[in-house]
């Protein structure tokens, strides 16, 4: 398992836009890939349930993988949250 904490710094924080480019991301691995905030964990595959968290700016948020391309997977949803504004 590896897991990686990110600080939001998008103003809107994450909405429609940024979680489908997340979750266009994330299902591209085999591993299971969580997204956590405030305690509750989220399927980082399912857009609904990004949504359902409604992060804002400033949220400290927490990216979990589990499986074989764990890292991988872990290592493209951070050029991802980057490369869309979206964490540091």
């Amino acid at each position: 398992m590896v897991e990686k904490t990110y600080t939001i710094i998008d103003e809107a924080g994450i909405h429609a836009r940024p979680s489908t480019a997340l979750v266009g991301a994330a299902t591209k691995f085999k591993s299971e890939v969580m997204l956590e905030y405030k305690e509750k964990q989220v399927n980082l595959k399912s857009i609904m349930g990004i949504m359902s968290l409604g992060i804002p700016s400033g949220a400290t948020i927490k990216i979990i993988a589990n499986g074989e391309d764990e890292s991988e997977a872990i290592s493209t949803l951070e050029e991802t949250l980057k490369t869309q504004g979206l964490a540091k």
